[in-house]
């Protein structure tokens, strides 16, 4: 574990195993468990019970909120909002055992274990699920309780389950641009606070 100028902070109850790297002002909270390998960069906040497998690695100014887990195979931009509850999926055919049931499947990656991508200033809502080999494009949001299962682009708002295309976002978070029938009008979308969305990217 390390950082440069300004501490870490790691609440005793937090499991953090061999070879993790924190930024500096990383803040991990009680019972979080980072797995090995994992590197994480500065100023992030690590919710409580928040999970981090092996080899993940997370940007700088993440916040990942109470209960997050996040799967092998996972890489997360910067500033990335990962809202409560949410969970990453990375196995295309889950099975407990073999297929004669005899003995456990391994929980390493195999061929069928898909990696995934949270490009920077995406914003995930509380309870989301996200399946696995997908990426989230930047400043994308994700509602709340959505079930991602296909790509998001840059900047959209997807909601559902299966998520769908409601929108498109501003840098800022407001809602630029509503969908019709799961399209947005192409061109120059001007937000209230001045910056504009072009869509498609």
């Amino acid at each position: 574990m390390t950082a440069n100028d300004r501490p870490v902070r790691i609440h005793p109850t937090a499991l953090i195993e061999a070879d993790v790297t924190f930024g500096a002002g990383t803040a991990v909270w009680d019972n979080v468990h980072v797995r090995r390998g994992a590197r994480l960069g500065a100023d992030c906040i690590v919710g409580e019970k928040t999970y981090i497998a092996y080899d993940v690695r997370i940007g700088d100014r993440c916040k990942l909120n109470a209960n997050v887990y996040v799967c092998a195979g996972v890489e997360i931009g910067t500033g990335v909002m990962i809202a409560a509850h949410t969970v990453f999926t990375n196995d295309v055919y889950p099975r407990a055992c073999d297929p004669d049931l005899r003995e456990l499947q391994t929980s390493a990656p195999t061929e069928a274990t898909l990696a995934t991508c949270v490009r920077d200033g995406a914003t995930l809502g509380a309870n989301c699920t996200i399946g696995p080999g997908i990426t989230l494009g930047e400043f994308c949001m994700v509602g709340m309780g959505s079930v991602v299962t296909r790509d998001v682009p840059p900047h959209a708002l997807v909601l559902g389950n299966p998520a769908r295309l409601a929108g498109i976002v501003c840098r800022c978070g407001e809602l630029v641009c509503r969908a019709t029938a799961g399209a947005v009008p192409a061109g120059e979308h001007r937000c209230r606070c001045g910056r504009s969305v072009r869509w498609p990217q």
